[in-house]
């Protein structure tokens, strides 16, 4: 059984390839149900948002969508061109492959998943976020993770590593370790992973992510 979930997940890049990436339509869109007005207002406030110029080159910004107290906080770097088109995280290739990662150990975002980013605006040409742009998006991340508290998080690239766990090093060396994140008063454990489009880009990315996400998938059933 383990043997054919990882051959079907070492397939699951390569699928995107030769079938052709087809976007989702409307009315496959998920529309989260807040559960909670001050997430809520929090996502207006990151909507209304002009503390850094992003919010003046940006279509949309993308403040997160899920489930409320989700069994897994999912945080990537910053939203791509569809992301910013629909105003929602994780939707272009990367995201459809992070759906199915995820739902290679019995994750959703819609049913045990909240899925966000530490930037909230898309960086003109998918650069990466500068040191200010991220500064200016902590104080929303903060507050969702504070509110959504959830049990474990999932940490989805280099660049989303090195904002939460204030260090330089490289993701290979970050991965495969558990990591203690402090948001108020709370301590919540956490997992560094390479992120999707990485996984697009280069095969030898796929096996340490499946290798990953079997690590993800013992620590919360050691929670539960």
């Amino acid at each position: 059984m383990e043997n054919q979930v990882l051959a079907s997940f070492l397939n699951l890049a390569n699928d995107f390839i030769c079938s052709g990436y087809k976007s989702k339509q409307p009315d496959d869109i998920f529309i989260p149900v807040v559960s909670d007005d001050t997430i809520e207002q929090i996502a207006q406030e990151i909507n209304a948002c002009r503390n850094c110029p992003l919010g003046d080159t940006r279509t949309n910004a993308a403040p997160g969508e899920g489930v409320f107290n989700p069994l897994v906080l999912v945080i990537g770097e910053a939203p791509g061109e569809d992301e910013d088109k629909q105003g929602r995280p994780f939707v272009g290739k990367a995201g459809q492959l992070l759906d199915k990662m995820l739902g290679s150990i019995e994750l959703s975002r819609t049913t045990n998943c909240f899925i966000a980013n530490v930037i909230k605006c898309r960086p003109p040409f998918n650069r990466n976020p500068n040191i200010e742009e991220t500064a200016a998006c902590a104080n929303f991340l903060e507050r969702q993770i504070n509110l959504l508290k959830p049990k474990f998080i999932l940490i989805a690239g280099k660049i989303a590593a090195h904002a939460l766990l204030k260090n330089t090093e490289p993701i290979n060396q970050m991965r495969g370790k558990i990591y203690k994140l402090t948001f108020g008063e709370i301590t919540y454990p956490a997992l560094v992973t390479y992120h999707p489009a990485a996984v697009l880009r280069s095969d030898e990315y796929r096996r340490p992510t499946w290798e990953d996400l079997k690590l993800l998938r013992e620590k919360l059933a050691e929670l539960n």
